[in-house]
């Protein structure tokens, strides 16, 4: 791994300054553009300010806690010392959407102290990178205090223009809501308030979640979120629609009467904002992981970025179900203690899928359902104990499935549902991934739905932030990948553990299938590669050919064309990449699924080509490797040309170019399945119109001549 480091530091005294003064400490980012301003009031607030080209972006925003049984964190400091420092280095990702990432950030460390007694510590880092600024708090060691009971922490977000925002709401429990785009001052989220589609949903504020994007008149794109989450409460964004102002709203319990509990010293996750010129920019900052600790479980190549099928969309079709022998009996689901024919992870169902993804360049198959414990885990208010995540049901036979698999070189990726029961699964976890290791299975689909148990916590706070963390790091022991379900969001610490391979942390594609509001509409996806898509890598699983499934469900549909479907594998990353439809749909296609055949899954270089926050994206991707490139264009309701130029492309080097796009009057809904494919040779000075239909989408692979 190459890693070139340069570090300058410059220390400034100022024990004991007079707050008068007024000095203004600074850190601008190594082009000049971005600038930070920390400083005192007159009482002793802490605030800062942030301008980007001479303009100010984050106006003053004061920063503070609160505490349970001890005064607050929020005026009467003096600054006592300052550091400076600039950074610079190369580090490469194992997996990624690039190999070579670049974190190079001017540090500001500003050292406070009360004037009054009890005369605590406080130190604020800043680090301002020419995409944006992060900055935390640390708690040092200190005589006068020990440990803190955090009941709010107080950090603004001062904002200047009534921005258009793309926005969740700030949910404690869930983050399957659809994007909402209004002005600042008109976002609402307390009209989400017990969703109808939503297993569990709290939205105890006007806030949202992270990330949460917005774009200026002047044509400024900002992004908010948070980096490093660690032992810490989650953090959404309080709305203050009239001062156009942000401020931190920490996820709580109803077991505490406080959010965070910590014991000295101790530094908070790094609050993140993201800054740019345009939207195409906003994907490819390395903001996020830059602001995490490099890795800390060492090698992980026995972890291969992978695309799989799998025991999944069948059972929300209604194909098959998860569990074994449930019945409808005098109007209630019922375990009858016999098989009901129905149960979709069987030998001979998993074997069918393994043969198809050995034939088709498919190295993975998810196993959903295998395990005993179906019949009571939802609907249930006493689920700990219900899940066994090592017996099998009667008609699932492991060795044999294991080694049916390593005979056609495809891997079976595990599925633990713990139904938020979270006890069963700590005890169990050691035990399950033990197993895991025993046959060679080294992924591992997490699921958490229901309201989490013990009663009272929340997805979002401080107990099941350390739960999802503490997985990983468990995992990580057995050589387990963990793709988390119904997780707390990704802060990039998959750079510091990279066995935190994807999560879900959206609204997927599976809403598509039973949504009562009419699934995911066109401009979701959009959307969400401006938003979601910036904390880290989304399981979404794409692919979905047999569009309309009306043999299943006549009131359900996904709202893109086939093309885009095909798109989505390069749009929205994730090292592992789910062909997520049934083995007769891809059977019946066999030419579109020969995208899904050729398509990378691991990227040496990303390139945004294009794009409009929830209106339209390109994006190319090279694969580690082979040295191939690939395509994918998507669009909202609206159809669009747009023009692509092929400069990215190696010099001296043609590529054979198939293109699979919209047909002559496709459309997401009247005509989803138009598809036309063309192959073209290509090189570097190449362009092209691609013209995507409403819902609709392009995918070209670019493989060398």
């Amino acid at each position: 791994m190459r890693v070139l480091i340069t570090i300058i530091i410059a220390f400034v005294l100022q024990s004991c300054m007079s707050p008068d003064k007024k000095r203004v400490f600074e850190a601008e980012s190594s082009n000049g553009l971005v600038k930070l301003h920390f400083n005192l009031s007159d009482e002793g607030e802490p605030y800062y300010l942030v301008m980007r080209d001479n303009k100010t972006v984050i106006d003053t925003s004061f920063l503070g806690f609160e505490f349970k049984n001890t005064a607050a964190f929020d005026k009467n400091f003096i600054i006592k010392n300052t550091e400076t420092k600039t950074f610079n280095e190369t580090w490469q990702m194992p997996w990624g959407e690039q190999l070579d990432v670049e974190n190079n950030y001017r540090e500001l460390k500003v050292m406070l102290q009360e004037k009054v007694s009890p005369e605590r510590f406080l130190n604020i880092v800043f680090r301002v990178y020419d995409d944006g600024v992060g900055f935390r708090y640390e708690f040092p060691e200190q005589a006068r205090l020990k440990e803190v009971e955090i009941t709010e922490e107080h950090t603004q977000f001062n904002l200047t223009q009534d921005y258009k925002t793309f926005w969740i709401p700030g949910d404690w429990d869930i983050y399957e809501h659809l994007y909402s785009t209004t002005k600042l001052s008109e976002i609402d989220a307390l009209k989400y308030v017990d969703h109808v589609n939503l297993a569990q949903t709290y939205i105890p504020e006007n806030a949202v979640n992270t990330p949460v994007t917005m774009v200026g008149d002047d044509g400024i794109h900002l992004s908010f979120h948070e980096a490093a989450l660690v032992d810490y409460s989650g953090m959404t964004l309080k709305v203050d629609t009239e001062k156009l102002c942000l401020e931190s709203h920490l996820v709580g319990s109803q077991n505490t009467d406080y959010k965070v509990k910590r014991s000295l010293p101790f530094h908070t996750p790094w609050r993140a904002i993201q800054m740019t010129d345009n939207a195409p920019d906003l994907i490819t900052s390395n903001l996020i992981v830059n602001l995490n600790d490099p890795n800390k479980i060492g090698d992980v190549s026995w972890f291969k970025p992978m695309k799989y099928t799998g025991v999944w969309w069948e059972m929300h079709l209604g194909k098959s179900s998860w569990d074994y022998g449930m019945e409808m009996v005098d109007g209630q689901w019922l375990d009858t203690g016999k098989a009901h024919g129905k149960h979709g992870a069987t030998t001979e169902n998993v074997k069918n899928f393994i043969d198809f993804s050995a034939k088709h360049n498919i190295k993975g198959v998810l196993v959903e359902g295998w395990n005993t414990g179906w019949e009571r885990w939802i609907g249930f208010e006493d689920r700990e104990g219900v899940f066994d995540f090592v017996t099998t049901y009667p008609d699932y036979d492991f060795d044999e499935v294991i080694n049916y698999g390593k005979e056609k070189g495809v891997d079976i990726i595990m599925h633990h549902e713990s139904s938020a029961a979270t006890e069963t699964y700590t005890k169990q976890q050691d035990t399950a991934f033990a197993l895991m290791q025993h046959y060679g299975i080294h992924s591992v689909k997490t699921g958490y739905v229901g309201k989490i148990l013990p009663k009272g916590e929340y997805h979002h706070g401080q107990y099941m932030v350390n739960h999802y963390n503490t997985t990983v790091e468990k995992a990580a022991k057995y050589e387990v990948a963990i793709n988390a379900h119904e997780p707390i969001k990704a802060t990039g610490l998959r750079r510091t553990y990279p066995n935190t391979i994807s999560r879900e942390g959206l609204r997927g594609q599976e809403f598509n299938a039973w949504a009562q509001d009419g699934g995911n509409p066109p401009e979701h996806l959009p959307i969400v590669a401006f938003t979601r898509m910036l904390a880290g890598p989304i399981d979404f699983t794409p692919g979905i050919f047999n569009i309309k499934f009306d043999e299943y469900k006549k009131e359900n549909q996904v709202n893109t064309t086939l093309a885009q479907q095909l798109a989505l594998y390069v749009v929205i990353y994730s090292p592992i990449q789910m062909a997520a439809d049934l083995v007769e749909h891809y059977e019946a296609n066999p030419e579109p699924l020969q995208f899904i055949k050729d398509v990378g899954v691991d990227w040496e270089m990303t390139k945004v080509l294009n794009g409009e926050v929830g209106d339209y994206v390109t994006i190319a991707r090279k694969e580690r490797l082979t040295g191939n490139w690939f395509l994918g264009s998507i669009t909202d309701e609206n159809a669009r040309e747009l023009e692509v130029d092929f400069d990215f492309l190696d010099a001296n080097q043609t590529y054979i170019a198939t293109i699979y796009k919209d047909g002559n009057n496709a459309h997401w809904n009247d005509n989803p399945l138009a598809l036309e494919i063309e192959t073209i040779t290509i090189n570097k000075s190449s362009k092209l119109t691609l013209i995507l239909a409403e819902g609709g989408g392009c995918a070209i692979s670019l493989i060398k001549n």
